[in-house]
């Protein structure tokens, strides 16, 4: 080899990236101790782009497209550079390459859980998971926050640094959204869509456009979701409110049938079981105030009632205890007439019904 051969394979005379490694955000060129060819070819693909750094400072930055080196396309660097023989030789200059291809299906998580006021519940501890998309959007300045003069940068590296970003965004815009976590947690694209504003502020102040943000799955402590599913239990039994609350009543006698039939006596003890839903609900409306929305509300049955009258305060009638009840008769027919009446009523299922009958008639067959 002669020497102008030596010296000509010391100059670079194309420059490209073809990208033969998945995940690679950023790229320098390797150099050595190659210089740039005056009127060297740049190529920058589609989804690429070019960023020239001169003495640790960046000059020129190219987007997709075909570039011969001059000082016409190089203006800023060869600023820098103020050649007196105006770009006449070949120079050195690290050459970095980025991808600007959307970053698809990338995995976000909350190993820890994240606490944020909530206007139910005063604050709560939760867990997310879900996906986002994101790619570079200006190479400048992710060159300057995160890549830096690294050979290689993958998404794998930046990533590390936005799972922190993600979680410290996501907790500052839940709380200050003032939106019920229930409501975020029955549509979870609201919250996904109050996370994305600020997490795109976020992911700007690092050369990144978030693209996509989706919420997964939420989950809570178990101690938060026991008391979440008490209040979903509540709702299902007709709510906490005056119109309502008699519902709740006939619930809770309707539950409390079938375990009175599991019972030993079977049936025998359901008096104890209607008397007891009867008297959570009077409870219940007489602790929230609501006795004169329900009828018999704040009333337990034996107490001694004042009864109104119309005239005057000294003509009021005395409170007198309320009558006895008679005592049910015990009778195979007396039973199963009132298994009937309640069935029909609704308050027992036909199995329970079934099942209890054949009980009474296997005690008077014997």
């Amino acid at each position: 080899m002669s020497l102008f051969d030596f010296v000509k394979t010391q100059f670079i005379d194309v420059l490209q990236w073809n990208e033969e490694t998945e995940g690679v955000l950023s790229w320098r060129y390797p150099m050595a101790d190659f210089e740039i060819q005056n009127g060297a070819t740049l190529t920058v693909r589609e989804s690429q782009m070019a960023m020239f750094v001169d003495e640790g400072r960046v000059a020129d930055i190219f987007g997709p497209g075909n570039y011969k080196l001059t000082t016409r396309t190089l203006p800023v660097l060869t600023n820098l550079k103020n050649w007196d023989k105006l770009f006449a030789s070949p120079f050195k200059s690290d050459v970095y390459f980025f991808s600007t291809r959307i970053q698809t299906g990338r995995k976000w998580g909350t190993p820890q859980p994240i606490t944020i006021r909530d206007k139910d519940f005063d604050a709560i501890r939760l867990r997310a998971f879900g996906m986002f998309s994101y790619r570079v959007a200006d190479p400048k300045q992710f060159f300057t926050e995160l890549a830096g003069t690294r050979e290689v940068y993958t998404r794998d590296d930046v990533e590390a640094q936005l799972q922190g970003i993600m979680l410290a965004s996501m907790a500052n815009s839940l709380g200050a959204s003032q939106i019920p976590f229930l409501d975020m947690a029955g549509n979870q694209t609201l919250m996904a869509q109050q996370v994305k504003g600020d997490l795109a502020l976020a992911f700007s102040r690092y050369g990144l456009s978030l693209d996509e943000f989706n919420v997964g799955t939420i989950s809570l402590p178990d101690q938060l979701q026991q008391a979440l599913d008490a209040r979903i239990g509540a709702g299902m039994k007709g709510g906490l409110s005056a119109d309502k609350l008699a519902g709740y009543t006939r619930f809770q006698t309707a539950e409390a049938i079938p375990l009175a039939a599991q019972n030993e006596g079977g049936l025998a003890g359901i008096g104890a079981g209607l008397s007891t839903g009867v008297v959570m609900g009077q409870a219940m409306a007489q602790g929230l105030g609501l006795g004169a929305g329900v009828p018999g509300a704040g009333v337990i049955p034996g107490a001694v009632v004042p009864q109104p009258t119309g005239g005057a305060p000294e003509h009021a009638a005395v409170p007198q205890p309320a009558p006895a009840a008679a005592p049910a008769t015990d009778s195979p027919e007396a039973r199963l007439a009132q298994l009937k009446g309640l069935l029909d009523k609704g308050l027992i299922s036909q199995a329970d019904y079934d099942d209890a009958k054949a009980k009474v008639l296997q005690k008077l067959i014997g």
